[in-house]
């Protein structure tokens, strides 16, 4: 059994932000598989099952993700090892994709929840949303709408990061990350 979450807050004030890419991502694959609901409060998010692939959109807010991923991993089981987790990444340029397992936080808030409650050596999709000019502004910018330009951009990009999650259930992370991972998109003038 896999588990893949998306991370992000709950809340129509929180759908467009930078910070829910994971939220997005999770809701295109639940599209793209035809996943159903599994309606449960004692998992804190909305759980969508296909096959053997769990799917995990937290409802804790991002800095109590551990919460939501911890509980569905102990009533289903799941190996620290089988959880793929989406989330933004300052540290790369709008519209990147990268891959990598374990590892820190980065200064993440929703990374630093799921490492205290299950361990940090889970496989993640690093999705690239950029950066401020100063650090003062990051609470602001990650909280903040995607540009317009931006949203344009948004379905191309969202399609590739579920593709390559389903395939990370099926295939080693190394096969996934040379046919996947995107350094800095052509279409990104920044």
């Amino acid at each position: 059994m896999w588990l893949v979450v998306g991370l992000g807050n709950p809340g129509a004030r929180y759908e467009r932000t930078r910070h829910n890419i994971g939220f997005l991502v999770v809701d295109r694959l639940v599209e793209k598989t035809g996943a159903h609901s599994l309606s449960s409060s004692s998992f804190h998010g909305d759980l969508y099952k296909k096959s053997s692939t769990l799917f995990l959109k937290p409802t804790t807010y991002m800095n109590r993700s551990g919460i939501a991923v911890q509980a569905v991993k102990n009533f289903y089981k799941i190996e620290t090892e089988k959880i793929i987790v989406i989330h933004d990444d300052l540290d790369l340029p709008f519209g990147a994709v990268r891959f990598k397992k374990g590892g820190g936080s980065g200064g993440h808030n929703g990374l630093k929840s799921i490492d205290a409650m299950v361990g940090s050596d889970y496989l993640r999709v690093r999705m690239g949303i950029g950066k401020p000019a100063y650090k003062s502004q990051v609470v602001d910018y990650v909280l903040h709408d995607f540009s317009e330009e931006e949203m344009r951009r948004l379905p191309e990009w969202i399609d590739h990061a579920a593709e390559a999650t389903l395939e990370l259930t099926k295939h080693p992370l190394e096969k996934v990350a040379s046919l996947y991972s995107v350094k800095k998109p052509e279409w990104n003038a920044r």
